[in-house]
């Protein structure tokens, strides 16, 4: 999935597509749909609307058909049950035919009317995703999700090897035929974003963050605080190991290393004899982390290989 390099597309003849993922959400319908039918008329590209119904128990298929009525421009597509964020959205990916993929919520939450200079800034710059981070002047994100995001920059900013303003917004363009490699490794979950944005950049693929507004949502959130952040948290693990395990084993072994280093020279130096035994348990452990790493790093490789044939 190694980045291969793409000129700078240009706009005359491009397409979109932009998936909204909706559950139970006939109250924020009714508001971000016609702005968003706005929004992809601004873009100035050929463009479509596909909202896909994750299952839904509220009248949000109703508001939907009334919206969509008469128009050729957009789709409504169901899940017989709920599948979760992220399957509604590789739905969405796998049902267009576009060149570029845009996603937001329905909750009336990102400001649609940015859309535009999204697009223009993938075309026009060469970029492979246009992150839309919710770092603007208007920002209303609840005070109890601020740890989780403030944790969760820190540990993507480390497997990542640079600052990411926002890995989890749900205001983005990226290219179809990049996306749709990353796909078969991309959850169900809300923390679909999390995973492409941190794929892209240990792959070398052009990402670019532009500050947006953040809104209060229209209607209930869907995000269990506790159990979301736990959720988070091991993805950004696991994501860290398959995508750059080199960078998650290598430093645990290298503080392990030091560290039986340093029992050692104090054993030695203060108590008065050195603790040889404890001291070279330490340093296997730190061998077999580092043998780990570089097993999994050879598998990494190999798997995407498979993936880019």
């Amino acid at each position: 999935m190694t980045r291969q390099e793409t000129p700078p597309a240009r706009a005359d003849g491009a397409t979109l597509t932009v998936v909204v993922p909706a559950y139970n959400e006939e109250h924020g319908i009714p508001h971000s749909l016609p702005e968003l039918f706005d929004a992809v008329s601004g873009a100035e590209l050929s463009g479509e609307v596909i909202v896909v119904d994750d299952g839904s128990l509220d009248a949000t298929v109703a508001a939907c058909d009334a919206l969509m009525a008469g128009r050729s421009d957009a789709r409504l597509l169901r899940h017989a049950q709920n599948r979760g964020y992220g399957a509604a959205l590789k739905t969405g990916i796998q049902a267009s035919e576009a060149d570029l993929i845009a996603i937001t919520d329905a909750d009336g939450t990102y400001p649609s009317d940015r859309l535009a200079e999204l697009c223009a800034k993938l075309l026009d710059e060469g970029y492979d995703m246009v992150v839309g981070a919710r770092t603007g002047d208007n920002v209303q994100i609840p005070l109890i999700r601020r740890p989780v995001k403030w944790v969760l920059a820190r540990l993507v900013n480390v497997i990542a090897r640079t600052r990411v303003p926002d890995a989890n917004s749900g205001l983005r363009v990226f290219r179809r035929d990049v996306a749709v490699r990353f796909l078969p490794f991309l959850p169900d979950g809300f923390s679909f974003t999390t995973t492409i944005t941190m794929g892209m950049l240990v792959n070398g693929y052009r990402v670019a963050f532009v500050p947006i507004d953040y809104y209060t949502r229209v209607g209930k959130s869907k995000i269990a605080p506790i159990r979301d952040t736990l959720r988070f948290i091991r993805l950004i693990v696991m994501v860290g190991l398959y995508f750059a395990p080199l960078r998650v084993f290598m430093p645990l072994a290298g503080v392990l290393f030091l560290l039986a280093v340093a029992w050692g020279l104090f054993s030695y130096l203060v108590l008065g004899r050195l603790a040889d035994v404890s001291t070279l348990i330490v340093v296997m452990a730190s061998v077999q982390v580092a043998s780990v790493g570089l097993l999994a790093e050879l598998i990494n490789r190999r798997l995407h290989n498979e993936v880019k044939r």
